[in-house]
């Protein structure tokens, strides 16, 4: 019987671990709806991120989207504080998990929250922009945090906000 037993537990550890990790590296102190200052993987990359908003579930803003069970929409504001031009992606440089430890990448499905960023932003120093980014999620999907890093999503410093937001 401690077999059985042990899987759980490592999974439960795993999941633990998943959730923690990008907090260690780069969480908002108050857990959520906080400006979190990050670093690309370039010279003079950097922006603050924030995010402000989360709609849950948001409605599609034109046709259903094919294999989706519920969409949910986070609000981001990004400043670039870095000496370089930032020019990014930023729906694939956001990650959803769920409290089951699933993650989630960032879509570019429009939906009636509000506008999504464009396909590819590009913010010169001291520039700012907001837009949301849409997740589809099965219906049953308990969100738990969301997740962003620069260089479509691939840079080290990651930043991760608590769900559900105050």
């Amino acid at each position: 019987m401690p077999r059985s037993r042990r899987p759980g537990r490592v999974r439960g550890s795993l999941l633990a671990l998943a959730l923690l990790a990008p907090a260690l590296l780069g969480s908002a102190p108050g857990g959520s709806g906080e400006t979190i200052s990050l670093s690309g993987n370039g010279p003079g990359q950097r922006l603050d991120v924030t995010l402000t908003q989360v709609v849950d579930p948001a409605a599609p803003a034109g046709p259903e989207p094919a294999g989706s069970d519920r969409l949910v929409a986070t609000r981001f504001r990004l400043e670039n504080t870095g000496t370089a031009v930032y020019q990014d992606s930023p729906a694939p440089a956001a990650h959803l998990l769920d409290s089951a430890g699933r993650r989630y990448t960032g879509d570019d499905v429009p939906t009636t929250a509000g506008p999504a960023f464009l396909q590819t932003v590009t913010l010169d120093p001291g520039g700012t922009t907001e837009g949301f980014i849409a997740f589809r999620l099965p219906v049953g999907a308990d969100p738990a945090a969301v997740q962003f890093a620069l260089n479509t999503g691939l840079a080290d410093d990651v930043g991760q906000w608590s769900l559900p937001l105050p």
